[in-house]
């Protein structure tokens, strides 16, 4: 793919893009989560039934994202960033529209597909820009989809509160964030593919590099997936607490991710990746703890919190490591890729169909379990420290290979 940007200027304004790009997406989210309890009392479905439909969402992603490549290849990443992220915030609307479990199923996959491809398109983005200007921004365009997610599952606390109709709701956040999203896509990176340039494969497997640090990272996005689609639900049922309270536990979750992706990078730059791994690990398990432990609301707010403090800056240490693992890093990369957005897909489904055999609390349990793999196998990241180089005089390159 050639590049149309070239001159610092440009690549500092593609950031800034880039990052409200992400910020889009994650408001999408937060937007979705904190309704999830009213999307389910709508449809009518048992916490089981729930667990299936948000399965689909794993299902449209795992069958679209492949498609996103081929998409940029032939529209262009600017043009596909653009058309695929306006699906996404129009998606949206669909599962608030369901009144039953199978037309929830159908709503989540459509919502699960243009999740995954506009993804895709975003972080690919991101990468270009951070390798154009050779420093480490990942953590920091993260940090800004936790912002959107903070931002949007605000909305949907207040929402919540004053006991609105999700569907009026999401309509008008669909609205918002596709006109935010399209004037953001207008400054990002444009790629284009060269003339001889073949499309890229729809399939490959990831290599063994990829495995180990992948599984870390399903560690940690299964956590975030789990707690951020049943945090509201957890304190609702297991708590009886009122559906605003609920919800604003979602959104304390997603603003200790929002402010630990922010700081994220200068923390590592300080500490490397493995410590900084591993303090996050203790950091996730114990608010697991508190969760399952909890007596009283504030004690699962205050763990949901550090659950999302814990586990905020694995995922992209993960894409960094994978990036300096291997003889292939693109290919590392994308196989980290799948295993991570895959967990984070399967998550919800996975606590509500054991919630169903057993508990919530239970389902709790077994996402504290996992914290310990972030801490445990920390070590394997150790390819993503980088090296610290002093060049007062380098510039912005044209093109990184």
């Amino acid at each position: 793919m050639s590049a149309v940007v070239h001159t610092p200027r440009e690549v500092r304004r593609a950031r800034y893009a880039v990052a409200a790009v992400f910020a889009v997406h994650g408001a999408v989210t937060g937007s979705f989560a904190t309704r999830v309890p009213w999307i389910q009392d709508h449809a009518g479905v048992s916490a089981g039934q729930l667990g299936l439909a948000l399965a689909f969402p794993a299902l449209g992603a795992s069958l679209a994202m492949p498609l996103a490549g081929g998409i940029s290849h032939r529209f262009g990443a600017r043009n596909a960033l653009r058309g695929l992220l306006a699906l996404w915030t129009l998606a949206l609307i669909l599962p608030s529209l369901a009144p039953n479990l199978l037309t929830l199923c159908l709503a989540l996959f459509v919502y699960g597909a243009t999740a995954g491809m506009s993804d895709v398109a975003m972080n690919a983005l991101g990468v270009e820009v951070e390798n154009r200007l050779d420093r480490s921004i990942m953590s920091g365009l993260h940090g800004m989809w936790s912002v959107g997610a903070v931002v949007g599952s605000a909305a949907g606390t207040l929402a919540a509160h004053l006991g609105s109709d999700a569907r009026l709701h999401h309509a008008l956040a669909a609205a918002v964030l596709t006109v935010v999203g399209f004037v953001a896509c207008a400054w990002v990176v444009d790629l284009q593919p060269t003339e001889d340039e073949e499309p890229p494969p729809r399939f490959a497997l990831p290599p063994r590099s990829a495995l180990l640090i992948g599984a870390i990272g399903f560690c940690a996005v299964f956590a975030e997936g789990a707690s951020l689609d049943w945090s509201a639900v957890y304190l609702r049922d297991q708590l009886e607490t009122s559906a605003g309270l609920a919800a604003a536990c979602t959104t304390g979750f997603t603003l200790t991710m929002a402010v630990a992706r922010i700081a994220g990078d200068r923390v590592v730059d300080h500490y490397g990746a493995v410590r900084t791994v591993r303090a996050s690990g203790v950091v996730a398990l114990l608010g697991g703890l508190l969760i399952v432990f909890a007596g009283h609301p504030a004690v699962a707010m205050a763990g949901f919190a550090l659950m999302g403090l814990g586990i905020a800056v694995v995922v992209p240490l993960c894409f960094a490591a994978a990036g300096r693992s291997g003889s292939n890093p693109s290919l590392a990369i994308a196989g980290v890729a799948t295993i991570t957005y895959t967990s984070g897909l399967i998550a919800p489904s996975a606590i509500g169909m054991l919630a169903q055999a057993t508990s919530l609390v239970v389902s709790f349990v077994l996402v504290t379990l996992l914290t310990c793999g972030i801490a445990g196998f920390a070590g394997v990241l150790r390819a993503g420290d980088r090296v610290k180089v002093t060049r007062p005089d380098a510039a912005v390159p044209e093109r990184r290979p």
